[in-house]
């Protein structure tokens, strides 16, 4: 199949994003630091307010919801250190990767690592075959080949609840934790790991002294570490997790080899415009209207919507257009489960056992 059959609507000459680029306005560009700015002080009082509610209250029943806020917090400054890593906040580079690293603290994200595995081959080969890792699908013939503990962890991983599981081994783990650089940036990126080591171990040793400073037990110190500093994290890492199966996964979306592969048929159709509503982009600041931030990863987030606009309206029929809902989440883990990289299409696991 050639990439030319993979598009539709308005067509670009050999693949090329060129004229998907001359469709955006100039001012779609626009970051005055002190619009960055204000988004990341923001996002940053959100997070100490719930970091000190979680210190104060121990009580579960108010312990929870305080947990998806926090959730919703830490994600908020992710996809604020997002922006800063791609350049695209602030005019100086200097300020993106000093707000980039700050704000990926809570997450536990190791910001340099990040740039390599996220900037340069997620957005560099989006959806193609052996080069995006991001939940890149195995084929029929690679799922019957796993030993059963693979098989187990795989359905785990690609249903709905497993999507924190999946990227904090996939990406966090694998791709930045554990990540040996090349040597040219080795120095780099093992600074910035060592600084997300130096913010938990000193959060967790300044919780701790001040549980046991308050004639807390230890298990009772324990659980305020765990309270204020893990949950929000593993809950972060679910969030993000199913935030990036939806940008991808989808019974629509086409993962594409070598010979078929272009940057057009990638990033406007290898990815989604998904509409959340005023409270959820309060903190995931747009990141679900996802086509021109693919398309070009210089837009800051908050004149995504704007460029979608013109986008959509140069390649009409083009982009996947629609409302962001989790129970499509839901229903896409369960459809796409492996994928027939042949006939461009995916797979129940029965459908899979079946065609085998």
């Amino acid at each position: 199949m050639s990439a030319s059959t993979l598009e539709t609507g308005r067509e670009s000459p050999a693949g090329s994003l060129r004229p998907v680029l001359a469709a955006i306005p100039a001012d779609a560009y626009d970051n005055p630091t002190w619009k960055g700015l204000a988004y990341f002080g923001r996002d940053l009082v959100v997070y100490g307010a719930c970091v000190l509610a979680l210190i104060h209250w121990s009580n579960p029943l108010i312990v929870v919801p305080l947990w998806l806020l926090a959730t919703l917090a830490v994600s908020s400054l992710f996809v604020v250190g997002h922006d800063a890593a791609h350049q695209a906040l602030f005019h100086h580079r200097w300020l993106n990767d000093l707000v980039g690293r700050i704000a990926m603290l809570p997450s536990w994200h190791v910001y340099n690592a990040w740039i390599v595995g996220h900037n340069r081959v997620h957005h560099g080969f989006t959806v193609r075959e052996g080069f995006d890792f991001v939940w890149h699908p195995y084929t029929a013939e690679q799922y019957a080949a796993m030993s059963k503990v693979a098989k187990a962890r795989h359905r785990v991983e690609w249903s709905f609840l497993g999507a924190g599981a999946y990227y904090g081994r996939e990406v966090w783990w694998n791709k930045m934790i554990m990540w040996r650089a090349p040597h040219r940036i080795a120095r780099t990126v093992n600074r910035d790991r060592a600084l997300v080591g130096a913010f938990v171990l000193a959060a967790t040793a300044g919780l701790t002294s001040y549980a046991l400073a308050g004639g807390s037990s230890i298990a009772g110190a324990a659980w305020l570490v765990a309270r204020v500093l893990v949950v929000p994290f593993l809950g972060f890492l679910f969030a993000i997790g199913s935030i990036v199966h939806v940008h991808h996964i989808d019974p629509e979306i086409k993962w594409l080899r070598r010979d078929e592969w272009t940057k057009f048929a990638a990033q406007m159709q290898g990815t989604t415009v998904l509409r959340a509503g005023k409270g959820m982009n309060f903190f995931l600041h747009w990141i679900m209207v996802h086509v021109p931030h693919h398309v070009d990863m210089r837009i800051p987030m908050y004149n995504l919507e704007k460029a979608a606009a013109a986008i959509e309206k140069a390649f009409p029929d083009t982009v996947a257009d629609r409302p962001a809902h989790f129970r499509d989440f839901i229903a896409n883990s369960r459809k796409c489960k492996l994928y027939d990289f042949d006939a461009h299409r995916w797979l129940t696991y029965s459908e899979a056992a079946k065609a085998a």
